[in-house]
């Protein structure tokens, strides 16, 4: 998909205020059973497609509005992925904004994981 410039500068301008984290580290992450909440941040119709194991859906458009009743701990370890990294940048940003401490966007997305062969649950 080709995105417009003014998005790309958003997300830049997200990145340069969040930590971001590669889908190796997040697979070895959770293979030693870490202990973090993997949000996916995509579309209704993205996560029935498919979706990482053990992750729980908060899309984009919903993410500030519920993110509080799944994870009311502003020290709770949150991983965040969308479909490629730009999403889950900008999601991640405004989880800090309200207070969250230890979030990180999954830089690859769902389509690095997928890209590396590792699992997806339907």
């Amino acid at each position: 998909m080709q995105h417009s410039q003014r998005f790309l500068d958003l997300v830049d301008a997200s990145r340069k205020r969040i930590k971001e984290t590669d889908v190796q580290t997040v697979k070895q992450w959770l293979e030693q059973k870490r202990d973090f909440v993997l949000i996916d941040n995509r579309e209704e119709s993205e996560w029935a497609k498919g979706h990482i194991p053990n992750a729980i859906y908060l899309g984009r458009g919903i993410l500030e509005r519920d993110i509080e009743q799944r994870c009311p701990d502003l020290n709770t370890e949150i991983v965040v992925y969308c479909g490629g990294g730009f999403r889950s940048a900008l999601s991640v940003d405004n989880l800090q904004q309200m207070g969250y401490t230890k979030v990180i966007s999954m830089d690859g997305g769902f389509r690095g994981w997928k890209e590396a062969g590792y699992e997806i649950t339907e």
